[in-house]
């Protein structure tokens, strides 16, 4: 029997393993020089004035929304197709996620639906604040999530944010070297936040990241990080409510680590992710990640859709497949919408999110990392292959005869 084979797993060396052990050693575990050197390489590579290091990106994403001062009963546009975190944060402060469809070529936020739910809905006051005349919420914001590492059309969200006064919040957690013509992932917003957990493009164990190039934001989030603490604040003497959202110095060295291999590891991804555009090609009823121009992508998973006319049924059967295999799999992303917590959470002024439910319902990620052997690769394409044959086989009605996309 194959060994199992797991959905990811982080590149970690002998490197990170030295930076780590001195930082153990130094005796600055936290509030130390780690942090800050950790920021300064960060806010360069990305190519914004500053960078603000917390916990999650999770948290990164809670901290902007409180810094915009987005709050109970403001709307926050954004997408239901990505991890939970995009609105959750929103959540966290008593707004609401306004769901807007996606655009089934990239699977992210479909600028067209932004401009037409703004257009239609709302209207700027007289204090220019956007109003949507529906609700009598004010908008105060767009969320734009970089989906598996494909960047939103973000010129055509920026324009609308100047247009009508909003923020723009961008969640770069999947993207971290991705571009839009040209320009980085994570410097269009008016904050950007990248994560750290052990399945992206680098780790931290656990991290997040905030960019911006606005200095009271930056202050701000720096101080609810540290529980409202100004910079020159004494260690009890808060300015305002704040949060423990703080990265260690042991975290933040392994970041430094996986900063001075960042070039490799991203390439080592791309390399995993065109052998299996090659060994994936012509499958009948599998769609393999689209380019699209204009757009890098930056490998975060490797999603494939199974497209059908019942639901789930088929990525669902896919997945007991792989996995009685012994190949991880998961379903990526569940709309957030569909779950049960969010009842009554969030808007959705278009009715049905039907591009995000079809994505929803045929997307699934199979095994991807940098270190993942081609032997390994070979195994997950062959079983995507018998899996795809026996379905078709066993006539599941909802299997589509068509040619894979690239």
């Amino acid at each position: 029997m194959n060994a199992p084979i797991p959905l990811s797993r982080p590149n970690v060396g002998d490197l990170e393993i030295q930076y780590t052990l001195d930082v153990l050693r130094s005796g600055m575990l936290s509030l130390g020089p780690t942090v800050p050197k950790f920021e300064q390489q960060f806010a360069s590579y990305i190519g914004r004035k500053h960078a603000v290091a917390v916990n999650s990106g999770t948290s990164a994403l809670h901290l902007c929304i409180r810094a915009m001062g987005i709050g109970s009963g403001d709307e926050v546009i954004t997408s239901s197709f990505s991890f939970v975190a995009s609105t959750n944060c929103i959540l966290y402060e008593g707004a609401v996620p306004v769901f807007l469809d996606i655009d089934p070529e990239s699977l992210n936020l479909s600028a067209e639906q932004v401009r037409r739910f703004l257009s239609r809905r709302c209207e700027r006051n007289s204090a220019g604040h956007c109003i949507d005349k529906a609700t009598g919420r004010r908008v105060k914001a767009i969320l734009p999530v970089h989906v598996f590492g494909m960047p939103c059309d973000m010129d055509e969200l920026q324009s609308l944010a100047r247009e009508y006064g909003l923020f723009v919040i961008e969640d770069a957690c999947e993207a971290l070297g991705a571009e839009y013509r040209g320009r980085a992932a994570g410097t269009f917003g008016d904050a950007a936040c990248f994560a750290f957990y052990p399945n992206k493009q680098m780790t931290t164990g656990e991290g997040g990241m905030i960019v911006t190039d606005k200095d009271a934001i930056a202050e701000v989030c720096r101080s609810m990080r540290n529980q409202g603490r100004n910079e020159k604040s004494e260690w009890l003497d808060h300015a305002r409510l704040g949060f423990n959202y703080r990265l260690s110095d042991i975290h933040a060295a392994l970041g430094l680590a996986q900063m001075a291999r960042l070039v490799d590891l991203l390439a080592k991804r791309r390399h995993v992710a065109e052998a299996y555009d090659r060994e994936l090609q012509g499958i009948p009823g599998l769609l393999t990640p689209r380019q699209i121009h204009g757009m890098k992508r930056s490998w975060f998973v490797y999603v494939v859709q199974l497209p059908s006319t019942s639901g789930s049924e088929v990525r669902d059967e896919m997945l007991r497949l792989l996995r009685s295999s012994r190949i991880a799999c998961q379903a990526y992303f569940p709309a957030i919408h569909r779950q049960p917590y969010m009842k009554g959470l969030y808007s959705s002024p278009f009715g049905r999110l039907s591009e995000t439910e079809l994505a929803s319902d045929q997307c699934l990620a199979i095994p991807f990392f940098s270190a993942i052997a081609p032997s390994q690769i070979s195994t997950v394409c062959e079983a995507l292959k018998q899996a795809v044959s026996e379905m078709r086989f066993h006539g599941s009605a909802a299997v589509q005869v068509g040619d894979s996309q690239s």
